[in-house]
């Protein structure tokens, strides 16, 4: 299976508005996943849970404000940052806290843990309130800002190019987008 991640924000984002064109760019990446016989173990390779939540109360708070089905246009990005910013750490940990539960392990069991790229103090809050040390936190927003859904293949590649992240890793990825939709996956690489 290819898993892709793209978006190009160049498109979609109001220059005028200071407030959301300075974070996000344009980016890709993709991930390929096949199909292995295992034993239903944590110490199996490959996806180990999944968790997957939305709630469409918070739409106002992240979206895109037209598009071709509903307006003919292009639409704009539009984030009520502070509002986002608010949900965000809480709803991040409940879907890695729920990963967790899901498989009996751990941040202690963590080898890394690569979350979407939004912004440096969403994850930084969401680590410490985990209680994932930093130094196990892939981070590439610097590198690229929030390129939304690429973040996390962009994120897995520098990583494991690095060779910071290696075969039998156990790894969660988590992230969080307009809607609101958010979620987690624990695998072991």
């Amino acid at each position: 299976m290819l898993v892709i991640g793209a978006e190009t924000f160049s498109r979609i984002l109001d220059w005028t508005d200071r407030t959301t064109c300075v974070l996000f760019g344009d980016g890709a990446g993709a991930i390929i996943l096949e199909a292995q016989q295992g034993t239903g173990s944590n110490s199996d390779r490959g996806v180990l849970t999944t968790q997957l939540r939305s709630d469409g109360a918070h739409r106002e708070k992240l979206y895109v404000d037209g598009g071709p089905s509903t307006t003919g246009t292009v639409g704009h990005l539009r984030m009520e940052g502070r509002e986002v910013f608010k949900h965000a750490v809480g709803m991040i940990t409940d879907v890695i806290e729920a990963a967790f539960a899901a498989t009996g392990t751990t941040a202690d069991d963590l080898d890394w843990l690569v979350p979407h790229q939004a912004n440096r103090r969403i994850i930084d809050g969401s680590a410490k309130k985990l209680g994932i040390p930093l130094e196990k936190v892939v981070v590439t927003v610097d590198l690229h800002g929030n390129t939304s859904a690429a973040s996390i293949p962009l994120a897995l590649n520098v990583a494991a190019s690095d060779g910071r992240i290696k075969k039998g890793d156990l790894v969660l990825l988590e992230a969080m987008g307009g809607g609101f939709t958010w979620g987690s996956v624990l695998l072991r690489w």
